[in-house]
């Protein structure tokens, strides 16, 4: 007899990750059935109550395949172009399937500002719960034609944990084509990790890069990251394989403990601070000296101007900027209360405003 897994909640909103192994073959062709497979399995779900939110790869993958080259191109403008022409044919792809079983799917396409900028963020949260609220499944990818470095998320599963976040969901499962966690000894893979409720230095050494970094570009590293960020957003996790038959309805729906179980954190980072460390971007930074290192590690209190040394780059008040040391270590963020221009104009280091305050300082290196 197969153990339920135990789940310290009720399972009401799932975000479920699709890996581009799952969606596209190594030739860069669509897995029509795998798709139509998952989307099946994510309207069960919906047919239990169950709201469901899809992230998914593949668009790069097949737009590359349709292009009728086999390897993916390392510029941004031909990536960019790829993703162009991939996400149209995954859209197509998915609204073909959910018209089979009577469901209505919606195309969302982010970059990291829809995040990281406070309005931008709160409307795709709003958007989000209408579409959840009205029976909809939404498609979340990462918006690959207008991307670039600066602000791109590297990885859809770093997305799919900020979208779980941001939506708050129960469960946040990331699927791809390995079955989950395994634990190494001598340099092999060997039992496979079921529960895992803290992540040590131990579980992040044994965390591997992609299997085929010609169609994904996500790893087990790049996931164990993803944990971090949902746990610390009090969200469990799950890494499963997506080509095991009926995955998603198995783990949701019979709770078979299939794939590794990462636990929500005991202690949750408050949304606001969750958005400070995860998603916000520094605008700049300050150097404190070190007794206002020390008061800021030890004793829980906000910044003040008297502690800090000097400042680097170009923000304006409410823009989220680093705390580090004088050795360049940062140790915090947080959310300033000051201008470039209002720290060239202070005169008094005694000033009563706090630079910035501890509901909005979050610690990043103990």
């Amino acid at each position: 007899m197969i153990m339920e897994r135990k789940f310290n909640r009720k399972l009401k909103r799932v975000v479920v990750k699709l890996g581009s192994s799952l969606l596209a073959t190594h030739m860069m062709k669509p897995r029509e059935a795998s798709l139509c497979s998952l989307v099946d399995q994510a309207c069960d779900l919906r047919d239990q109550g169950i709201e469901v939110v899809l992230v998914s790869s593949g668009a790069i993958a097949l737009g590359v395949g349709e292009m009728g080259e086999k390897v993916r191109p390392s510029d941004t403008p031909s990536l960019q172009a790829a993703a162009a022409i991939g996400q149209a044919m995954l859209m197509r792809l998915y609204c073909d399937c959910f018209k089979a079983r009577k469901r209505t799917c919606a195309q969302i396409l982010l970059t990291w500002d829809d995040f990281a900028d406070r309005a931008r963020f709160n409307n795709a949260r709003n958007t989000l719960e209408v579409l959840l609220k009205r029976g909809v499944v939404p498609i979340i990818n990462e918006n690959d034609t207008i991307s670039t470095d600066e602000i791109k998320f590297g990885d859809n599963d770093k997305l799919s944990a900020l979208v779980a976040s941001l939506v708050h969901a129960d469960l946040l499962i990331m699927l791809s084509d390995v079955d989950g966690l395994y634990k190494k000894e001598g340099g092999q893979l060997t039992e496979l990790f079921r529960e895992i409720r803290n992540i040590t230095d131990e579980i992040e050494g044994v965390a591997g890069g992609a299997k085929d970094k010609n169609v994904s570009k996500g790893g087990m590293a790049a996931k164990i990251n993803a944990v971090k960020i949902a746990s610390s957003a009090d969200v469990p996790s799950i890494i499963a394989n997506g080509q095991t038959e009926n995955v998603i309805r198995r783990i949701v729906l019979d709770k078979e403990p299939l794939g590794t179980y990462f636990f929500e954190k005991e202690e949750k980072l408050l949304f606001r601070k969750h958005w400070i460390i995860f998603v916000a971007k520094s605008k700049g930074k300050v150097v404190v000296d070190e007794g206002a290192k020390k008061a800021l590690l030890k004793e829980n209190v906000s910044l003040l101007l008297p502690g800090v040394l000097r400042h680097e780059g170009v923000f304006k008040a409410g823009d989220v900027v680093a705390v580090t040391d004088e050795n360049g270590v940062e140790i915090a963020r947080g959310i300033t209360n000051y201008s470039v221009s209002d720290l060239l104009k202070q005169t008094d280091k005694k000033a009563k405003r706090e630079l910035i305050h501890i509901d909005d300082l979050v610690l990043t290196n103990k």
